[in-house]
Formats: structure tokens, C-alpha cells, sequence
């Protein structure tokens, strides 16, 4: 009887210690290695770069497009133009939100070195968003982009070149045993 009346005395005073452990700030929860991991993904999603991030293949044209435009320097008016028009015509949405996706693309872009050293990586989270149709219809808008211009640079004919590998890779037909 006396070792159960001591047993319990002890797992009273652990619970005691740890309420008030509890109550001054330090939670034994943190310890959880589940819950590090929730919130370890979840600081790196909100506090990393969101362009790593989108998963809409509508977003990510938008994206590809802008910064095909930009591969050069800064965007001209005439570039502006022309972006708005196809985000029109061809994502059927109205002017604004066309201009609206401009301007986030545009903001998301930044100066365009995250998305042109790492392309795939920008990429990887929209891939199963895309169909087949969808990515052959961002190249073809990507190319309507890289030739509004008379001269195309060679800047942008190599953006989109390398976008369109990516899309090659990530879209393959899988042969018989793959």
C-alpha cells in the first residue's frame, strides 16, 4: 500500500511541476518532433519565396510570360500592351484582371534571377496542375511573347527555349515500362 501511495505522490508532483512549467512559458509540447516538423514547413512556406510556390498552370504562364518579356531589361509599353491583350484572349478574362495578373507576375518576378536559376524548381509544384494541352499552349504563348519584337533577343529566345525543355521533361511520354 505504501509504495502505491508513493507512486502516486510522485506522478502528482510531476504533474504539478509540469502545470507549472505550463504557466511560466516553457510547454514540453515544442518537444513533439511532429509538431516541429508542422511547423518548421510551415515557417519555410510563409516566410520563404512565394514564387516557389504557385500551383495555378494559369499563374504560372502569367509568370513565364512576364519574364519573358523582361528577359531583356525592363518591359516596354508595347510589351505591356501585348501581355495584357493575350492574358485576354487567352486565359478569357477580362481587362482587370488581366492587368491585375500582370501586376502580380510582375511583382512576383522581381528582377527575374530566382526564376531563371532555378527554373524547374519554380515550376515543380504546377506540373501536376498542367495538362498536356495547357503546356503547349504556354509555350506557343511564350513564343507569340519572344516575337512581338521585330529583332528577338537572344536573352528571350533562350528563356523560353530553356522553359520549353522543362516542359519537355516534365510532360514525356512514359514508354512501356516506366
Amino acid at each position: 500500500m505504501h509504495i502505491i501511495l508513493g507512486m502516486l505522490g510522485t506522478i502528482v508532483t510531476i504533474l504539478i511541476l509540469l502545470n507549472r512549467l505550463a504557466q511560466s512559458g516553457i510547454d514540453l509540447a515544442g518537444l513533439n518532433p511532429f509538431l516541429w516538423r508542422r511547423r518548421t514547413k510551415w515557417k519555410q512556406k510563409m516566410q520563404g519565396d512565394p514564387i516557389y510556390h504557385i500551383e495555378s498552370p494559369l499563374d504560372v504562364t502569367a509568370l513565364l510570360a512576364t519574364a519573358t518579356a523582361k528577359a531583356d531589361g525592363d518591359m516596354s509599353s508595347e510589351e505591356k500592351k501585348l501581355l495584357l491583350n493575350l492574358f485576354q484572349s487567352e486565359f478569357k478574362v477580362n481587362k482587370k484582371n488581366a492587368a491585375e495578373l500582370l501586376i502580380s507576375s510582375a511583382y512576383l518576378l522581381g528582377n527575374g534571377e530566382v526564376l531563371q536559376q532555378n527554373l524547374r524548381k519554380v515550376l515543380t509544384p504546377s506540373f501536376e496542375n498542367f495538362t498536356q494541352d495547357q503546356a503547349e499552349s504556354a509555350t506557343i504563348l511564350l513564343d507569340k511573347v519572344c516575337a512581338a519584337e521585330s529583332a528577338a533577343e537572344e536573352l528571350k529566345i533562350e528563356f523560353v527555349s530553356n522553359v520549353k525543355k522543362v516542359f519537355s521533361k516534365a510532360f514525356a511520354e512514359k514508354g512501356k515500362w516506366d
